[in-house]
């Protein structure tokens, strides 16, 4: 069954926000110059159609699928933070990761790219060196990450990954060893937090590849 949409005419014979394709094509269809947009929900609609439509059209604006009621238990993210994300390119089977201020996103760090690696062993990566870069710079940031397998390997100590070592990945996986070491000598205050996508849309730290 297809989502309902909401469709916003700001130039058309009538203007305003229309619940089905039908209504909105009547309005549109063979008028000069017709400016429309459609929405995954009808707050979002009603904003759009009471704004300037410069703001929404031709944007690839993020819109939540989830209730008022579910984002208003997530809550909205921390701002002071730190964000954390990797990145495997399809093509070349290259891995690397980076950590921005959430914020501002301002780029704190990026490392690699590297050989034959996945997405959960540099988001592993990305967390870990969020924590030594807030304990050399005296920072209790939340770090945030959109990958549960990381998070909990980081919280475990452990990379429980099947990923085979290979002569091509040897630089990889000494920087594996040496976070699961840096895990075990240190202690840390930040918390460890879960990116929440469906809320807040894609991480401030992605790669943009998607």
């Amino acid at each position: 069954m297809a989502k309902k949409k909401y469709y916003v005419v700001w130039v058309g014979r009538k203007t305003g926000v229309f619940e089905s394709w039908e209504e909105c094509n009547e309005q549109i269809i063979r008028f000069p110059d017709a400016q429309y947009k459609s929405f995954k929900s009808k707050q979002l609609a009603e904003q759009a159609f009471n704004s300037s439509s410069n703001e929404f059209i031709g944007k690839n604006l993020f819109e939540t699928e989830l209730t008022p009621e579910q984002l208003k238990i997530i809550g909205d993210p921390i701002k002071e933070s730190i964000a954390v994300d990797g990145a495997w390119n399809t093509k070349t089977g290259l891995v690397e990761y980076q950590g921005v201020h959430t914020g501002s996103g301002e780029l704190l760090f990026r490392v690699g790219p590297f050989e034959d690696g996945t997405n959960n062993i540099v988001e592993f990566l990305g967390i870990v060196h969020a924590l030594a870069y807030g304990k050399q710079k005296n920072l209790k940031l939340p770090i945030y990450s959109d990958s549960v397998n990381a998070i909990n390997w980081v919280k475990d100590k452990e990379v429980r990954t099947k990923h085979p070592r290979s002569n091509n990945n040897v630089k990889l996986f000494e920087l594996v060893d040496r976070a699961v070491k840096w895990l075990n000598e240190n202690e840390y205050e930040n918390k460890i937090l879960k990116w929440e996508t469906k809320a807040w849309g894609e991480n401030p730290a992605d790669f943009g590849r998607k």
